[in-house]
């Protein structure tokens, strides 16, 4: 196998009257799936709208139509990139500037402000997806699928396809302010992918309730993960999560087995007692990654869904999902911090210490670096910043085996377990000392009425700046921090806030914490 395609391909043959993907409003089959993604690909292929292994950009919420587009998208053998909405409009211009695609996708409700935005570039041509998809279906009511498709074209360009092509592209922050495009290909959506279904039993009787964004690349383990062995994908409208009973409602009606979502998500249902109002009890796996679960939220979890398996998953946008993983076995004290586990199957996850050097001894830091078929394709258009982190083994004297810098920090234990520890930009050096950033947010979550943590570093004033979400009172919690932390890793000052402000992709945004501050 070569191309995700197969998969989509295999499901319909098997299962062509199934819901492949489901909306609030829509769903589709697995047979219409794939043939209106063929009815499409032949107009952009006829009209000569894309070329092979080029960008098209998509400017709309996640919806049904969207993966009918995304699909059409691969079978015209270009690659798909979606557009976060929500984000400055100077960085969704310095995207599609980068990505300079010959179609932009959109829908109706986003035509005019895509016009307004996106108008002015040469040579793209800007589709409302919905429209064309309405005109296709009115179309189908007097004529054959097949009247519509171009399979001969299809066909040739199928074979022509290469396995490291690229299937999309997700734009991660840069230092520089510039967004860096992940290109991330068929051959290892394909190897992660067959790892990650059968390391969890994914099956065809599994629902997933979808709530990454499809610029995020959990979204991947969700899309490619069930169209592979013919499950059903529900897609939850990034509005209900900040409405936590239009979410349980949806959950519970919805009747999902799996969640794969980001652990603020998670945060956001504990937090607001989504499951004091409703619990969605059909939910057999719940898959975590992004950021350290703290374990008062995950108990909550665990309290409602007792039956469920609680599995963290870690790795960046930059190899293609996750490259370890842990199943929560076992109670875990409020002062722990679940281990990032092994390494799923086929990816070598190792440590790096200054000198480029494997560490082997357990309990020592060093940079987490991982190797294998999983790796990304580097940065669209970015040789540059692609050779600062995709480079040669240089603990690897023998041969060419490249790996990506992940720039996190992590240990292992006695057992093996990877734990991670931080990013390299969050150990700081504080009255001498080194410190972990990471370690005050875990000793501060695990207190009464603390709900989120994060910790930042004032360089100026030389201070450690502590942000806690909940009802603590600043003097009682530092008191109890003198309990589990040396006093230089005593929190400066403590800022109380009402919300944690949260990045696209679902993390705690540090920058805008850094504007709370003025730093």
């Amino acid at each position: 196998m070569n191309n995700v395609l197969e998969w989509l391909e295999k499901s319909a043959t098997n299962y062509p009257d199934k819901i492949a993907f489901a909306d609030v409003e829509n769903t589709i089959t697995y047979k219409d799936l794939d043939l209106e993604s063929d009815i499409i690909a032949s107009i952009l292929i006829r009209d000569e709208d894309v070329k092979e292994r080029q960008a098209i950009a998509f400017y709309l919420e996640k919806c049904v139509d969207a993966t009918v587009g995304m699909f059409a998208t691969l079978k015209s053998r270009a690659f798909y990139s979606f557009i976060d909405l929500r984000s400055p409009k100077t960085r969704q211009t310095k995207v599609i500037e980068t990505l300079m695609p010959k179609i932009i996708f959109t829908d109706d409700e986003n035509y005019a402000e895509a016009i307004s935005m996106f108008s002015s570039y040469p040579n793209t041509k800007i589709i409302s997806l919905e429209t064309l998809l309405s005109d296709v279906r009115k179309e189908l009511e007097t004529k054959s699928y097949e009247d519509l498709i171009d399979r001969e074209k299809l066909v040739k360009i199928r074979h022509t396809a290469l396995s490291n092509d690229p299937v999309y592209v997700n734009f991660t922050s840069g230092s520089t302010g510039t967004p860096k495009g992940v290109v991330v290909g068929h051959a290892s959506i394909i190897d992660f992918i067959e790892v990650f279904t059968k390391t969890f039993d994914l099956n065809k009787n599994d629902i997933w309730a979808n709530q990454a964004p499809f610029d995020f690349d959990v979204s991947v383990k969700d899309i490619f993960a069930s169209i592979s062995v013919g499950g059903t994908v529900n897609i939850i409208p990034r509005s209900y999560f900040s409405n936590p009973t239009a979410l349980m409602d949806y959950l519970v009606e919805r009747k999902p087995t799996v969640l794969v979502w980001a652990v603020s998500a998670m945060c956001f249902v504990s937090i607001m007692n989504g499951f004091g109002y409703k619990v969605p009890t059909s939910v057999k796996k719940v898959i975590f990654s992004g950021e350290v679960m703290p374990i008062k939220q995950l108990n909550v979890w665990k309290k409602y869904l007792p039956e469920a398996t609680y599995v963290n998953v870690y790795g960046p946008t930059e190899i293609t999902c996750n490259c370890t993983y842990h199943v929560v076995d076992r109670d875990y004290d409020l002062k722990e911090v679940i281990p990032a586990g092994r390494a799923f199957e086929n990816e070598h996850v190792f440590l790096l210490n200054d000198n480029d050097e494997e560490i082997t001894t357990a309990g020592e830091v060093g940079e987490i670096c991982v190797a294998g078929a999983c790796l990304a394709l580097g940065y669209y258009k970015d040789k540059d910043k692609t050779s600062k982190a995709f480079m040669p083994n240089p603990a690897n004297h023998e041969f060419l085996e490249m790996m990506y810098r992940t720039g996190d920090l992590g240990r292992y234990d006695e057992e093996g377990l990877l734990y991670y520890v931080s990013r390299k930009d969050f150990q700081v050096k504080h009255m001498g000392q080194r410190i972990e950033l990471g370690e005050i947010e875990v000793a501060a979550s695990s207190k009464d009425k603390v709900e989120r943590t994060c910790c930042l570093y004032d360089n100026n004033k030389k201070k450690i700046l502590l942000f806690v979400m909940g009802d603590a009172d600043k003097k009682e919690l530092l008191e109890e921090l003198r309990e589990d932390l040396p006093s230089y890793m005593i929190p400066n000052k403590v800022i109380m806030i009402d919300e944690m402000p949260m990045t696209k992709n679902g993390k705690i945004d540090r920058n805008a914490l850094k504007q709370v501050a003025g730093l």
